[in-house]
């Protein structure tokens, strides 16, 4: 097999320095570089492609200081022609994280405090173009499978992530351009789904759920 090249993203040095380390070690593993946030990962990726040594597998992580996001990263680089696999690294395993980073072409999420060899059999899956989910993230995405009608869909999710700010109606509107009726219809279909009547008991549950970050 060919070797498979692996770029790190995470913008904590000594993370970065353990990452790569330990996937240095795994036969068939090598890391090709690593940056501290994502539109450094997007320049990397570009770069490295431009040059003729491609990388195959993005570790990313996804909230990284006041850099470019895990998520926008991954959009941008699923954009890219002929991109290379993203796999999320992280220790957020809300729906709203998970939900987002899959739509925005992740093909896989772990959690950071995943076995060393959970993660070499994940970068492995990557860089074969299969889905590599931690057993938690597996086990939240079955979950929102087999009970459709009472999950939150992403844009509820959304619109619960934009009320946690303390966000007015009229503000959540305007930042997803829909009405403030529209607004409201999701309101009432967040509260039953979550069985509560008001915002404040909403915001509660959802990150009691881990549906939302606390």
């Amino acid at each position: 097999m060919t070797e498979i090249r692996v770029l790190l993203v995470d913008d904590h040095p000594v993370v970065r320095a353990g990452l790569r380390a330990m996937l240095n070690d795994f036969d068939g593993v090598f890391v090709a570089g690593d940056v501290a946030d994502g539109a450094a990962a997007l320049a990397e990726v570009q770069k490295r492609a431009a040059l003729g040594h491609p990388v195959d597998v993005v570790l990313m992580d996804l909230q990284m200081g006041e850099g470019m996001d895990g998520v926008t990263a991954t959009r941008s680089i699923r954009a890219l022609a002929d991109p290379p696999q993203v796999l999320i690294l992280t220790t957020y395993d809300t729906d709203a994280d998970i939900i987002a980073a899959v739509e925005a072409g992740a093909g896989g999420y772990l959690l950071k405090d995943a076995p060393p060899e959970e993660i070499r059999r994940a970068v492995q899956s990557a860089a074969r173009g299969q889905t590599a989910l931690a057993p938690e993230v597996a086990a939240r995405l079955m979950g929102r499978i087999s009970s459709p009608t009472t999950s939150l869909s992403a844009r509820e999710i959304q619109l619960l992530e934009l009320l946690a700010t303390g966000m007015p109606n009229r503000r959540i509107a305007k930042e997803l351009f829909i009405s403030e009726a529209t607004v409201k219809t999701h309101l009432v279909h967040i509260y039953d789904k979550l069985g509560v009547d008001n915002r404040t008991a909403a915001i509660s549950t959802a990150r009691q759920q881990r549906i939302i970050r606390s």
